[in-house]
């Protein structure tokens, strides 16, 4: 690969940061996203996909809303220059490659469809939403959220497409997960330094009508300003902020990073993971990169989101790793302890409690705290179903339990949750959900599409599995061992919350994605990617 290019690349990526900042903190008008979008635009039709690719990777937490019109300002860039790499990826050969694979299906679909279950699972999830909208109360959200998730989907396809073709570009990509993983969680650090420097208003002038305006439009502004965030803890009249960087929520915010620490892990551990037939104890004492210090880093900027599912989520990864590891790779001694090694890490986690104590203790917001107990209390409050929280998310569970009853084949269709509620379908925006995922899906769109994300899910951990057992190059069974924990991690805390579908972690889950099925597919030469996968 040229030098050039990648040259190219992250310059562009550096004017690109610098511009973000400008305009966010208000230096610049958001008129200059207009132009970056269209900069960006010719950028990603004169380089390689390859290129694109990595770009748009890097840049997931930095794609700004477009103000369009002073009605409609959040339009993101994203969409645009998604549909732009697929385009390309589509005409330049996506289509070629695609061709013999349709010839296949229509000549005999129920033995392609079985035999190709992602495929399968992915293509009736599509159906199920679209026929969803046979159900909505509001038609037109329903339309939007069903070409949302196509948009999200576009990049992860072609990155799929590309890995096929060149697995050395999987290590590409994993490298690139990690920039907006260390970025964003730095940026949550400057956000929490802030809170010492200024009262809650003067917060809610910088972030909630100020940064949070430029990055996602007004509408989330005023959303977030006037009608309800996530941003703080509160345990009567003290409070804490709840570090949330330049995502629009302190779930969405956590989840990000924690998807991205298996490029962290990749990146820092595969010196020590590559050692063969050393014991996990003899593991610990290699020496691993420096890299490895942005570990504790990201895991207490997790902590310090506060979201009490997340950390739930963690401590029961922790102790599922080892019963995994004892069960599923007792005949595989070394990934057996690597895996013991990687998840040891975890532990860290729950030692970085004592790290996050007193900064939920310290005086924010320039008020000082009658007692230091917001963090123990906050941790206490997960099991307290009398806590107000709490007690709301049953009630939520409870109708959306009896909504499922009603409407089992279909739900209330895709995007239109907040009927469950008895509320506006606008409020989905502002955060009504069913606070878990699954059965969100399962109330929006009915039993099928739920047991397809269920299968689709469940089967995606398998590969990863699969994966790291077969892997031959060890930066890729590092990143594989440490999606198992995560991924899990994530899927776990989804079970009270449907962050998921907030786009920042869906573009970034959509890449491990790629990342898991392109891998161990690689074709023959002679034959192209999509031939090789239908075994034509």
């Amino acid at each position: 690969m040229s030098t050039k290019r990648p040259s190219l690349l992250n310059t562009i990526f550096i004017i690109h940061l610098v511009l973000f900042g400008l305009v966010i903190t208000g230096v610049l008008s958001r008129d200059i996203v207009t132009i970056l979008t269209i900069w960006l635009v010719f950028y990603f039709i004169w380089a390689p996909l390859e290129d694109s690719g990595a770009y748009f990777v890097r840049s997931i937490p930095f794609f700004m809303a477009i103000p369009l019109t002073p009605s409609f300002d959040q339009f993101n860039m994203w969409r645009i220059l998604s549909a732009v790499i697929f385009l390309k990826w589509f005409f330049v050969g996506g289509l070629a490659d695609m061709w013999p694979g349709f010839i296949n299906f229509f000549k005999k679909p129920i033995r392609f469809l079985t035999k190709h279950e992602f495929i399968f699972l992915s293509g009736l999830l599509l159906f199920m939403a679209t026929l969803s909208l046979t159900q909505t109360q509001d038609l037109t959200s329903g339309i939007k959220r069903v070409i949302y998730f196509i948009n999200l989907s576009l990049v992860g396809i072609v990155l799929y497409s590309l890995i096929l073709k060149n697995k050395d570009y999987s290590q590409r990509i994993i490298k690139n997960l990690a920039i907006p993983t260390i970025i964003v969680t730095v940026l949550g650090f400057v956000q929490l330094s802030m809170t010492y420097l200024m009262d809650i208003y003067g917060f809610m002038r910088v972030w909630g009508e100020g940064i949070e305006c430029k990055l996602f439009g007004e509408e989330w502004c005023y959303i977030a300003s006037w009608v309800g965030n996530t941003w703080f803890a509160y345990f009567g009249e003290q409070l804490s902020l709840r570090v949330f960087s330049i995502f629009p929520d302190s779930h969405s915010f956590p989840l990000f990073i924690l998807f991205g620490l298996p490029s962290i892990f990749a990146i820092a551990l595969t010196r020590a993971t590559s050692k063969t037939g050393h014991s996990t104890k003899a593991l610990f004492k290699t020496r691993a990169k420096w890299f490895v210090l942005w570990v504790p880093v990201i895991l207490l900027a997790i902590i310090l989101s506060g979201t009490r599912g997340m950390w739930l989520a963690g401590i029961s990864t922790l102790i599922g790793s080892f019963i995994f590891a004892t069960i599923f790779l007792r005949n595989h001694m070394h990934e057996k302890n690597v895996f013991k090694y990687l998840s040891s890490y975890i532990l860290i986690f729950v030692l970085l409690f004592m790290v996050a104590y007193p900064i939920f203790a310290s005086p924010q917001f320039l008020l000082n705290k009658d007692n230091s107990d917001l963090l123990s209390n906050r941790v206490r409050s997960i099991i307290d179903f009398g806590e107000t929280s709490n007690s709301l998310r049953l009630e939520i569970w409870q109708k959306t339990f009896e909504s499922i009853k009603k409407r089992p084949w279909l739900g209330v269709g895709i995007g239109n949750f907040p009927v469950v509620l008895e509320q506006d379908v606008t409020l989905a925006r502002a955060g009504s959900s069913a606070h878990n995922l699954y059965l969100n899906i399962f109330a929006e769109m009915g039993m099928i599409a739920f047991m397809a994300s269920l299968l689709f899910l469940f089967l995606m951990l398998v590969k990863m599995y699969n994966n790291y057992i077969k892997e031959s190059d060890w930066f890729i069974k590092t990143y594989f061992a440490s999606t198992l924990l995560f991924v899990m991690w994530g899927l776990l805390y989804l079970m009270t919350d449907i962050v998921l579908f907030d786009e920042r972690a869906f573009l970034i889950f959509s890449s491990i994605v790629a990342l898991t099925l392109g891998i161990n597919n690689s074709n023959s030469a002679g034959k192209n990617w999509f031939s090789k996968f239908f075994n034509i």
